[in-house]
């Protein structure tokens, strides 16, 4: 995945972009974004094209995608460049829609994701059980804590809880939660790889 970093979008860009529909983006996005570094001369991954990524980094990016519930890395919509023939995740912003639950994510942490049946590299995901073990113990309850706490306040007001560290632990505990065996999301994934041979 390219850096990840902070960035003020100022929404006076949007005079000088021709385009009506990225102008309404810019003026839409202005103030703190989480930005991408870019990458010069990547495009736009085609499975019927390749690189294809080997089993074990596709499995790997079918498993996180759907412990996130990343519903948009499909064919139509791969959200993935080739850079220095290179598979890189991009365009992450379809994960976590749990945010728009309320305060009720208990509820949803246990659910499975039946939307990974359209994932692009779910065909070559045939290491999903191997790569679970492994995945899931790299993600601590105190990693996913430290992660959330670089959450910005101004993007956690919601007034379903009473402070922006309340909501920072209701995220901490959904993901954490999200991982306890038994994975209902790895299981919706293995089933959905299992129908396509």
């Amino acid at each position: 995945m390219p850096e990840l970093v902070f960035a003020e979008l100022d929404p006076v860009l949007a005079r000088s972009e021709p385009d009506p529909e990225i102008q309404d983006l810019i003026v839409a996005s202005a103030g703190l974004n989480l930005a991408l570094d870019y990458l010069p001369g990547s495009f736009a991954f085609d499975p019927a094209v390749g690189p294809t990524p080997d089993a074990d980094l596709a499995s790997s990016i079918v498993w996180f995608d759907a412990f996130v519930s990343n519903v948009d890395r499909t064919v139509r919509n791969t959200n993935l460049l080739v850079w220095h023939k290179r598979v890189w995740l991009i365009d992450n912003g379809a994960s976590l829609y749990f945010h728009y639950a309320g305060s009720d994510y208990g509820a949803r942490a246990k659910a499975a994701f039946p939307e990974v049946r359209n994932h692009v590299l779910l065909r070559r995901a045939t290491a999903l059980r191997d790569v679970d073990e492994r995945l899931a113990a790299l993600l601590t309850p105190e990693l996913l804590r430290s992660v959330v706490a670089l959450l910005p306040d101004a993007w956690l007001d919601d007034p379903a809880f009473a402070a922006p560290e309340e909501r920072r632990a209701a995220y901490a505990s959904y993901l954490s939660a999200r991982l306890e065996p038994p994975r209902a999301f790895l299981e919706e994934a293995a089933h959905a790889h299992d129908q396509l041979v």
